[in-house]
């Protein structure tokens, strides 16, 4: 029989990276709440028989979010055989709030004292023995990220999880509390577990709903709530906070001794600089311009370069075609692997190694801490529109893979607050995007840096302005959710978290480069080599004969204000456009078999001659801003319509995104071409008609404030 052991602790203390140690699992490892947003499972190394799951962070039992309920649910409902509580060694207060109520379940529990490098680098001391005499459980001190302690931490785990051995609460509150919490176990004496009587006595006493939902009894605790309130003159959950941490304090006073601290540490000189008021955003412009600079233009450019123009242009190719003309193959199958899956797979797996240098680069920022100081420096700025520092967290994440990003928003206890953070979360550049803007930035602005640093501004420009809109309609008005962070100090990651990292990310890419987008790439091929050509179906020479021609031309019309008509070539515009609804990558895919990238590509400038003739750069650009903000890939929809649970609402956040995109890009070509010197048109008409229209929804009164402001005049003057 298997032994199931969770780890359980709050956001940022170590369990992904203790769970990687431990099971050799490739789980993400980031720096700040919420990475880990649902429950995640592996096998203890050299124990085929024991199952580790990596629970949520939580903060405490009783949950305001998502995944914090995710992580309680598990907790009391698959009842895990033990749990490892890993605790933050240099801010132990305030974990051990969470370690009081784990040790209320009854469960056996081992607490992990993680970090303890860095405990004894900043000079402090904890008193391991005491500590565990005063909680009741056994105490162990590890180094996650160096994996110190952690096999001693997992054996001793498995050691009380087979024993069944169960932990006691020690006493914690004032006897008067005590005696109040004694007297609501006695009424829960045959309806919960025994072991379990003081953790749901509790809940009682705060009126935890959940709980009492999830109870389905008839118990009544109004008369000790009464009591407990009349004595302590407050109410009963905050008097239980207060309580905990009257304990807590008693521990940490007896437990830990701190140095003395006259000067400051090294995180706290750099946060001086990096999240200073006035440096912390062009300070931010610069990181990721330097990120983007060298993904997209230098090093990720050259290696890109010649994957695309010798692996999959000079060796690739002419070997397979040697090969299908060896054994006789059949044209129509020749054609399809050769312009159809070489062609349009091998056109997305040429960019792999751009997107490979902008995983590494994200996985140090983010392992560094550095990521989580842009969180706190965003929540001033997203504050001003009615959104916290919480909904950048997921847009974060969402710069790897929007499905992540989007299930990242669980951490957001607001719910209009959430609904919102999803609907433009997927605005930022995800990876899947980077092949698109690299294509751009190479057929028409000589691979120039800005391009790809503006499209990741024009991402967080979509979010600010669509939060400030949004937050004025009755839909999403009221208060931002409150924005609780503590910032992790700066240390050098490990180069195994970064591999791992880019690897999981990049691996990704590639998994969906051998399915989605195979399949979409045969059933392109499919669509461009046949068609009615002399009254007949069949194959066909001319591609404008094909049934994708017919189909690009049918819909071209409605592209036609974003200029993508240049020499005829809209229909290919658009084609392109609509199947990366399918995966953002098939875009590329698409162009690579509608301009033969396979055969023609050996230097990689007759694909982009052909672009540069179907579109100006202006119509290039509106092209990609296009993309970048329309409705995501479909897996990236899945998610959006699981987290929304209301189809509704999805439709309303794929309508939005769609509709958003096209107007911005028809914005920026009618106005960009008039500019230029191109003229003056209808279209352009309809250009500035939708600034005045979005200037006036971005800068008009907040009304919901204002009805306020003024049933509060007349308050006072009815007084």
């Amino acid at each position: 029989m298997s032994v199931k052991i969770a780890l359980a602790g709050n956001p940022n203390c170590g369990k992904t990276t203790l769970f990687n140690a431990l099971t050799g699992s490739n789980q993400f490892v980031g720096n700040w709440p919420g990475v880990t947003v649902e429950k995640k499972e592996g096998k203890l190394k050299g124990h085929k028989d024991v199952i580790l799951t990596d629970l949520p962070g939580i903060y405490s039992l009783s949950p305001y979010t998502l995944e914090e309920v995710v992580a309680r649910n598990y907790i009391l409902q698959e009842k895990p055989d033990a749990i490892i509580n890993i605790v933050d060694g240099t801010n132990i207060e305030r974990n051990l709030y969470l370690t009081t109520q784990i040790l209320e379940l009854g469960i056996p529990v081992i607490m992990a004292v993680n970090m303890m490098d860095i405990v004894e680098k900043n000079g402090d001391t904890i008193h391991i023995d005491k500590l565990k005499k005063k909680l009741g459980c056994e105490v162990v001190t590890i180094s996650a990220l160096k994996g110190t302690g952690i096999t001693e931490a997992a054996n001793k785990a498995v050691s009380i999880a087979q024993s069944h051995r169960k932990v006691t609460p020690v006493h914690e509150f004032c006897d008067k509390a005590e005696e109040i919490i004694g007297a609501v176990e006695n009424k829960l004496t045959g309806v919960v577990p025994e072991e379990q009587k003081r953790f749901f006595a509790i809940k009682l006493l705060e009126r935890d709903d959940k709980i009492i939902e999830q109870m389905n009894t008839s118990v009544n605790v109004s008369a000790e709530i009464k009591e407990m309130e009349n004595e302590f003159d407050d109410d009963t959950e905050s008097i239980i906070t207060n309580e905990r941490y009257v304990y807590i304090s008693s521990i940490i006073g007896q437990c830990v001794t701190k140095a003395r601290k006259d000067k400051l540490s090294t995180s706290d000189k750099i946060d001086r600089i990096v999240t200073n008021r006035w440096l912390a955003l062009p300070i931010f412009a610069v990181v990721m311009f330097i990120v983007y600079y060298v993904s997209v233009t230098t090093v990720g450019a050259f290696v890109t370069d010649w994957t695309n123009d010798v692996l999959f242009g000079e060796i690739i190719p002419p070997a397979i075609e040697s090969g299908l003309n060896a054994i006789g193959c059949a044209a129509w199958l020749q054609g399809l692997i050769l312009d159809g899956i070489v062609a349009g797979v091998g056109a997305v797996l040429g960019f792999v190694p751009q997107m490979l240098v902008l995983f590494a680069f994200l996985a140090f920022l983010e392992s560094c801490g550095y990521m989580a100081r842009v969180a706190f420096i965003m929540d001033r700025i997203f504050r001003k529109f009615g959104l916290s520092g919480k909904s950048f967290i997921p847009m974060l994440i969402g710069s790897g893979c929007g499905v992540p990003g989007v299930m990242a928003s669980r951490t957001i206890e607001n719910d209009r607050d959430r609904k919102m953070t999803i609907m433009t979360t997927t605005f930022v550049p995800c990876g899947a995007k980077l092949p698109i803007i690299a294509m751009i930035a190479g057929a028409f602005f000589g691979n120039s840096g800005w391009v790809a640093t503006s499209c990741y501004f024009v991402g967080i420009a979509a979010i600010i302005c669509s939060g400030i809109i949004l937050k004025k309609t009755k839909m999403f008005a009221g208060d931002p959710a409150p924005f609780v962070m503590e910032l992790p100090a700066y240390h050098w990651p490990t180069v195994s978290n970064i591999l791992r990292s880019m690897w999981e990310r990049g691996w990704s890419f590639i998994k969906k480069a051998g399915t989605i987008i195979l399949l979409s790439t045969i059933i392109l091929w499919f669509l461009m080599s046949f068609g009615w050509e002399g009254g007949s179906f069949g194959m066909v020479e001319e591609l404008n004969e094909s049934i994708l021609s017919k189909i690009g031309t049918a819909i071209a019309w409605i592209f036609a204000p974003l200029g993508w008509t240049k020499a005829g070539e809209g229909w290919k515009m658009a084609v392109a456009a609509v199947t990366g609804l399918i995966a953002k990558e098939n875009v590329v895919a698409t162009f690579g078999m509608l301009y033969g990238f396979a055969e023609v590509a050996e230097d990689g400038a007759e694909i982009w001659g052909n672009l540069a003739a179907a579109m100006t750069p202006i119509a290039a650009y509106g092209f990609l801003v296009f993309n970048l903000l329309c409705a995501p890939c479909f897996a990236a929809m899945g998610a959006i319509k699981r987290e929304m649970n209301n189809t509704k609402w999805f439709l309303f956040a794929i309508g939005y995104q769609c509709g958003l995109a096209y107007l911005v890009s028809l914005c920026i070509y009618q106005i960009g071409t008039l500019v230029t010197g191109g003229g003056f048109g209808i279209w352009t008409v309809v250009a500035f008609a939708i600034i005045i229209g979005f200037l006036y929804l971005l800068f008009r009164p907040y009304k919901e404030s204002s009805s306020l402001n003024v049933n509060v005049k007349g308050m006072a003057k009815a007084r």
